[in-house]
């Protein structure tokens, strides 16, 4: 009685559950998935385990949370950089590459739980994560429609399977990063404006294709 008592004279309910996150982010990022339960969430926040049963029924509702706060954390970096009107549309794509990747190498744990087996592939992921992992994606979409609108990348591809094939591009670099299978991080910002310079070389490319046929069709 007297721990519970302590615990809601310390912890307000909202910042209970925030002291949570917080902690289970810093021990994910640290030590790995292997790390969580909330048992050991409990202890190093310092309350009981019966507090944390409060605020997550099971560790996968806890794993899902952590997530959605990863897709939350990237979805505000991502807006920042698209509502700068100091950049042009070019440096904001640019910039977007940029900071993706670093998002993802600076949280390897956590981007790995976010698009990782884990959750998706074991049908774990809850309501609430699917709501604000595809609204990350479609806020995706939405700026690839507006590249495509100001003839920055192509044009007259889908913009659906543009946006996936952007998105494919910089997870795969990601992965490949955090896996240890590219180990000279050094070149980390020369891949990342190799990847600028295809999508942007791409929709040049579509440009002279077509030029090209136009001109062999009327000539």
């Amino acid at each position: 009685m007297t721990t519970i008592t302590q615990e809601k004279s310390t912890y307000h309910h909202g910042d209970l559950h925030a002291s949570f996150l917080s902690t289970a982010k810093d021990m994910l990022n640290n030590h790995g998935i292997q790390s969580l339960s909330l048992r050991k969430i409990a202890e190093n926040v310092g309350v009981s385990r019966t507090a944390a049963y409060h605020h997550f029924k099971d560790k996968n509702d806890l794993l899902c949370a952590i997530a959605a706060h990863g897709f939350e954390q990237w979805q505000n970096e991502s807006t920042i950089i698209f509502t700068n009107e100091c950049l042009s549309n070019t440096e904001k794509l640019r910039q977007f590459v940029h900071s993706y990747i670093n998002f993802a190498t600076s949280n390897s744990n956590l981007y790995d739980l976010m698009f990782g087996r884990t959750i998706w592939k074991e049908h774990g992921a809850n309501e609430s994560l699917k709501s604000i992992a595809y609204r990350s994606f479609e806020h995706q979409l939405a700026m690839t429609k507006l590249w495509q609108k100001q003839n920055i990348i192509a044009k007259n591809e889908n913009s659906l399977r543009l946006a996936q094939v952007v998105w494919g591009t910089l997870h795969g670099i990601a992965k490949l990063l955090i896996d240890g299978i590219y180990t000279d991080t050094s070149n980390i910002e020369e891949m990342c404006q190799c990847a600028v310079n295809m999508f942007l070389n791409i929709n040049k490319a579509v440009y002279h294709i077509r030029q090209l046929t136009f001109f062999n069709n009327n000539c």
